[in-house]
């Protein structure tokens, strides 16, 4: 009997679902912050160095402060200012629409100095009242700046020091950021500009408390911007730059609206490929993954966190990860059902044997992905936090969403004796009773021996691996900016650019790049690299030349050679902690064997991305180490679910013999197989979708991924299963040589 309560209570979750989604989805999605890639804005690295005494944490509070001053001058909403180690703070301004006028607000001391001619200090800005500086205009009407003192006695004492020096030399000069050796009146004077603000005769004694610097040649804007600096104060240590990156507005917009498309069409395709392989299923999974994005963007909101635009390709990635424990569910439902169970039996079996899988699978990813967030570096920490909340979501979605959703139709009773809802046809079904539930089901693949040509595989991926070690040895890796350091300057232009037109804009800035490479669906992107890092002056120069140009904000970074050395460290720690991390955790779960084969396949994996990036001269950039250490994590996923199903086939056959582990082997791989394509699938057709329509910056994460997935199926199915049948066999034939008993030691 059809208990048609369920099925309504179905439509009336479904409903609330949706209502929800559709009523708050907007202003969720408006609230979320946006990362400087996505909309512009610039981010710097800065070393702390002491001007007196030594760094500690309140003279890095107190500098986050002074920085923090500063940004509210420059009106800013939001910035990011934090505190990195013991000597560097970070600095992220999105939305920041004078970038050049921003890092000079940033990186200038505002030390006031009031000077004789001979570059004697008289006053320094520690004798200014509190907001003591503020814009106005002099007796002609030009903007000048108004200073308020502390003490009129003191200034009175120093006018009258100056005036005594005599005619000619009875000069006050005020100067900003005076650097001791360098910087001199008598170097400066007479310069059409000179680098002090100005430089008053003092004919009498000045007993008041009122100052004005007068003679800049101040414009209302300027001298705002002055007084405001002022106020927020002098910085009490020096500031230079390690690292910056800077991206225009226009930049980070078509980025935005590329990576969205491909998000769309990347799910859309995912959507109609559950819709028509897993037919009734696929629906569930349908309504269980557009919860999913939305709850992500949920949360993300909820942390306040930044969207980043390698973290919008972890949403889209994610969507392809998440249908997995739909497709392990679902087919081993299928596979429940083809044991002749009945379809409330197979569903109730199919959800429990298949959640332990979907865990281990889940807990190594978030593995690599963790450990991505702790060595990463801002965008990176973007993708790796979206990672990391995409997976806790799929997990509550797909498995438990599923399992609700599903269930209440199962529940019900209305697929009783209709296993063609589950794609499973009448002719499939075997008969439980012949074997006492140990019944060995029929696949597609059952005429592939996986394991007779294991020696193939490994004489191949050895071969593969030698070319690719002698490759990287010739050839080595083409170093993005991140890991080489220098400067990379990427302009955009409404029409095709050439090499030539390209070279001569830089000639023009007396700049010569190391390549320039163009881009783009019609070469309207030009990327150069140069060896040297640009100080602020030329950054602002090359941002004007090109923005006058072409009308967009060339994007500019920076990397010095100490944090581009670091970057290469922590990329190789980050690689080694994940690899040693699943080794522990699937010897946990399964057994050291095991760990071991699904290690070295997915260094396996890793090691032909970087070799795949050395013969192409495809750049290597942070976005690499992303997509890497990604694969490392996602690549054991199939790895799992074979060696899981291998662990359940050890105890249904009580393998003591090779020719026991072939069977084992072979069977495993066979039943695994279609779910294995499946699921790699579906996160290929997101890539792939990144590749086509998304933004020309992850290109290169996009084409890792999609390289380092299609090795990760083959190591999957080729290698990692078949190492193990190697190991375990002299395990086992040691114990038979010591007359041990051979028994089976894969408990969970």
């Amino acid at each position: 009997m059809v208990k048609r309560g369920r099925i309504v209570a179905f439509f009336l979750l479904v409903l609330l679902i949706f209502s929800t989604m559709g009523t708050t989805i907007t202003g969720i999605t408006k609230d979320i912050k946006l990362g400087l890639d996505l909309q512009g804005g610039f981010e710097v690295l800065y070393e702390v160095k002491p001007k007196n005494g030594e760094i500690n944490e309140a003279v890095l509070k107190s500098t986050v402060r002074a920085l923090d001053q500063r940004v509210n001058v420059l009106g800013v909403s939001e910035p990011n200012i934090q505190i990195e180690g013991e000597d560097r703070i970070r600095v992220q301004l999105a939305g920041v629409t004078d970038q050049n006028k921003a890092r000079e607000i940033l990186s200038t001391e505002a030390n006031l100095t009031f000077r004789d001619v001979n570059d004697n200090v008289l006053m320094d800005g520690a004798d200014l009242a509190e907001n003591g500086a503020s814009q106005s205009f002099d007796e002609s009407n030009r903007p000048s700046v108004a200073l308020k003192l502390k003490s009129a006695e003191k200034f009175k004492k120093v006018t009258e020091q100056v005036l005594n020096m005599g005619p000619g030399q009875n000069l006050m000069v005020i100067w900003l950021d005076f650097e001791e050796g360098v910087d001199s009146y008598q170097k400066e004077a007479g310069k059409e500009s000179p680098k002090y603000l100005s430089a008053a005769t003092v004919g009498q004694v000045f007993n008041q408390t009122d100052v004005s610097i007068t003679g800049g040649n101040f414009t209302v804007q300027s001298a705002t911007e002055l007084a405001d600096l002022l106020n927020a104060g002098a910085l009490p240590v020096e500031l230079e730059e390690l690292y910056s990156t800077s991206v225009g507005a226009k930049f980070g917009e078509q980025a935005m609206d590329k990576t969205v498309l491909a998000g769309m069409v990347g799910v859309a395709i995912v959507f109609a490929f559950m819709l028509f392989y897993y037919r009734f299923s696929g629906i569930i999974a349908i309504i269980t993954l557009s919860f999913y994005i939305y709850l992500i963007l949920v949360v993300f909101n909820w942390m306040n966190a930044v969207l980043t635009l390698p973290g919008i390709a972890a949403l889209i990635l994610g969507v392809g990860m998440a249908v997995d424990a739909n497709i392990i569910t679902y087919e081993r439902i299928k596979d429940e059902l083809k044991t002749g169970r009945s379809v409330i039996s197979a569903f109730r079996a199919g959800n429990r044997n298949s959640l332990s899988t979907i865990l281990d699978a889940n807990i190594t990813t978030i593995l690599a992905a963790g450990v991505l967030f702790a060595y990463g570096t801002s965008s990176v920490k973007g993708f790796a936090t979206m990672l990391i909340i995409s997976i806790l979501a799929s997990f509550i979605t797909a498995v438990y969403g599923t399992r609700l959703l599903l269930g209440l139709w199962v529940n019900s009773r209305i697929f009783n004796k209709k296993p063609h809802f589950f794609g499973v046809k009448p002719s499939e079904i075997q008969d439980l009773g012949k074997d006492d539930g140990n019944v060995v089901l029929p696949t597609t693949w059952d005429r592939i021996d996986f394991v007779k040509h294991r020696k193939k595989f490994f004489i191949f991926s050895g071969a593969m691996t030698v070319i690719g070690i002698i490759m990287l040895l010739v050839l080595k890796l083409n170093l993005g900016i991140d890991f080489a350091s220098g400067t990379r300057i990427e302009i955009l232009s409404d029409k095709p650019l050439t090499q030539q037109q390209v070279e001569e804009e830089f000639e023009a800035l007396d700049l010569e790049p190391k390549d320039v490479i163009l881009s783009g669906n019609n070469n309207e992107i030009g990327v150069a690299r140069l060896l040297g890092v640009l100080s602020k002056d030329e950054i602002a120069t090359v941002k004007n030349h090109f923005n006058e140009k072409y009308g967009t904000e060339a994007n500019v970074s920076t990397v010095s050679p100490t944090v581009g050395k670091e970057l290469a460290q922590n990329a190789l720690i980050a690689v080694l902690i994940s690899s040693i991390g699943i080794i522990i955790y699937v010897t946990i779960r399964f057994e050291f064997y095991m760990a071991l084969a699904a290690v070295i396949a997915l260094l396996h994996d890793a090691f032909f991305i970087i070799a795949f990036f050395s013969i192409t001269r495809l750049e290597v950039d942070l976005t690499f180490i992303a997509a890497v250490l990604t694969i490392v994590g996602y690549s054991i996923n199939d790895t799992i679910v074979t060696f899981d199903r291998i662990r359940e086939n050890m105890k249904k056959l009580k393998a003591k013999t090779f020719d026991d582990l072939v069977v084992v082997v072979n069977r495993s791989l066979r039943e695994t197989f279609t779910r294995s394509i499946n699921t790699i699938l579906t996160v290929v057709i997101t890539v792939v979708a990144l590749l086509i329509f998304g933004s020309e910056s992850i290109r290169n994460f996009s084409i890792a991924l999609l390289i380092g997935l299609i090795a990760g199926t083959y190591s999957s199915l080729f290698i990692a299963s078949q190492l193990w049948l190697v190991w375990k066999n002299k395990q086992l034939a040691r114990k038979r040589s010591k007359g041990l008993e051979v028994e089976e030691d894969l408990e969970p």
